[in-house]
């Protein structure tokens, strides 16, 4: 980064567009895989490793692995190494990290339980992602196209934007929120990412969280497990929980032991009802699902990639769905 004690502002302007987007993602969800980049930006998984050895070298990316039990190592894992945090820092003009604090940051990261967690909903994002991925289509998108996912935000933006007192009491924390738009139709949702760790009667107990918030203004609730026996669970568990009343939000649930070529934007949902109790109706598309949300003049400039059509909480429009029945302090005057 320095030269001669000069700073060296030409690494910026080394970076392709593709490296900017990267390194923007990993300052929000601060890890991917190799598979996912690839999935993300690129033709092939070997175009990726050859690009993210550069970036290594440049110092723009920290790479590490995870020994496994009985041998052999995980896949790559990527974060934002310290030369890449100080760009995005600059284009920001935010101050930059000190190379000790962002050191012990990557260490936590490396060594964090909840690393696998994390990976998957990232992986899940990517994979939605990964379908307006420009190096893999065959017919390129017009300029003024966005099907795909046009929002991903991380559960710290999540928590960010989703409470509706200056207190923060009622704050929504799930694992992800994306908007799908596709064939005309927008489809906003909530995450959550299940790996089997905790109980059934834990992962109910989170429904208190969306029922105290307006979640059906901005979206349904989307369960990824790790299994159809799981998912199974947890649809007796919903039905036990809500007997024949339902909550007031749309639930969907798919388990990841179901696989198809388009991912989770494939035919691998099942909407939850009371009606239906804990059996598994039709599976439908992620576009096929209930429209919830509101619809958002996609962005033509953003600073994070694949959020044209995400929104402000201080925006007037997200705040008639935050308090639709209160009056609230208008702005003030301007001379």
């Amino acid at each position: 980064m320095h030269r001669g004690g000069h700073p060296d502002t030409g690494a910026w302007f080394r970076l392709l567009d593709r490296d900017r987007r990267l390194l923007a993602l990993l300052a929000e969800h601060k890890v991917f895989t190799t598979d996912q980049i690839a999935a993300l930006e690129f033709a092939s998984v070997r175009r990726a490793q050859d690009r993210l050895r550069k970036l290594r070298e440049m110092g723009m990316l920290f790479a590490f692995r995870e020994s496994l039990y009985g041998g052999g190592t995980s896949q790559t894992r990527h974060a934002l190494g310290y030369a890449g945090a100080r760009l995005i820092a600059a284009q920001r003009a935010q101050t930059p990290p000190t190379p000790a604090k962002y050191a012990l940051g990557l260490e936590r990261l490396a060594c964090s339980p909840m690393l696998g967690h994390r990976l998957g909903v990232n992986g899940f994002f990517a994979a939605l992602a990964a379908h307006r991925n420009r190096a893999r289509r065959r017919d390129p998108m017009e300029p003024d196209s966005v099907p795909g996912l046009t929002q991903w935000w991380s559960e710290r933006r999540c928590a960010e934007m989703f409470w509706t007192h200056a207190s923060g009491e009622d704050q929504l924390h799930p694992d992800g929120y994306g908007c799908w738009e596709q064939h005309g139709r927008v489809v906003r949702f909530f995450l959550e990412y299940d790996t089997g760790t905790e109980s059934l009667k834990t992962v109910i107990a989170k429904f208190a969280d969306y029922q105290g918030f307006p979640t059906d203004r901005f979206g349904i609730l989307l369960f990824s497990v790790h299994s159809t026996r799981r998912e199974a669970g947890l649809r007796t568990a919903l039905a036990r929980a809500f007997g024949t009343y339902g909550p007031s939000l749309v639930i969907a649930t798919t388990s990841r032991d179901l696989t198809h070529p388009d991912g989770p934007a494939g035919p691998v949902w099942a909407l939850w009802t009371p009606e239906r109790g804990d059996a598994v109706p039709e599976q439908l598309r992620l576009a096929d699902l209930p429209e919830r949300g509101p619809r958002i003049a996609h962005h033509t400039s953003t600073e994070q990639p694949c959020n044209e059509a995400a929104f402000d909480h201080d925006d007037p429009q997200i705040q008639n769905l935050l308090y639709p029945n209160q009056t609230r302090p208008a702005p003030p005057t301007s001379y």
